[in-house]
């Protein structure tokens, strides 16, 4: 523990974890269990443009906005990354993550591959992990199951999804690959890789 200027003990900055991987790969439960296993961390709400849905809490959900205010606010530097997917803007707001940050908690990103480029760049001491499937098939049927999308979606999830992996692994950004095969073996894994107890994979 570091001492403030005033010679008293100062509070540990918390720690930025980056979850990506690509639709259907289960790091939105992966996320969800590990926030409700890690009392010290909280979730990174962010900023989008993509209209708001049915169960969608203004704060909770996203900060929703237009496209003219997304602009101003990243113009203005105030997202540590940005990006863009399927139309909509998302951002992940600096003060936020700094207000997290200075009272000793961590925050977990869910974010897509573009973001943790960014984040690798500029805040290189977080944690980034990339969620992949066990397999295509795996993957298509998880998204089948969904039933939200036609066919023709569908194959255009899959098809973003091998770019997306290969992305992760090209770009280098990531520190950690893990495969979600079960989810609980995940978490515990992800846990192992938080705490330091994990190698580099």
């Amino acid at each position: 523990m570091s001492s403030s200027p005033d010679g008293g003990p100062t509070t540990p900055r918390g720690k930025v974890i980056v979850i990506s991987g690509p639709s259907g790969a289960g790091k939105t439960s992966i996320c969800n269990a590990l926030l409700a296993q890690l009392t010290d961390a909280v979730w990174s709400v962010s900023t989008t443009t993509r209209p708001m849905r049915p169960g969608d809490v203004e704060g909770v959900t996203y900060d929703f906005v237009t496209e003219e205010e997304f602009v101003a606010q990243e113009q203005a530097g105030e997202f540590i990354e940005s990006a863009e997917y399927v139309g909509n803007r998302y951002g992940t707001p600096r003060r936020r993550v700094e207000e997290v940050l200075s009272r000793g908690k961590s925050i977990v990103l869910e974010i897509d591959v573009q973001g943790g480029m960014q984040i690798a760049e500029r805040m290189p001491e977080s944690i980034r992990i990339f969620v992949l499937p066990p397999g295509t098939n795996v993957l298509r049927g998880r998204l089948e199951g969904r039933k939200t999308e036609a066919q023709d979606q569908l194959t255009k999830r899959l098809a973003r999804a091998d770019g997306e992996i290969a992305l992760a692994r090209q770009s280098g950004c990531y520190t950690h690959f893990v495969v979600n095969d079960v989810l609980d073996d995940t978490v515990q894994e992800v846990r192992r890789i938080i705490e330091g107890k994990a190698g580099k994979t």
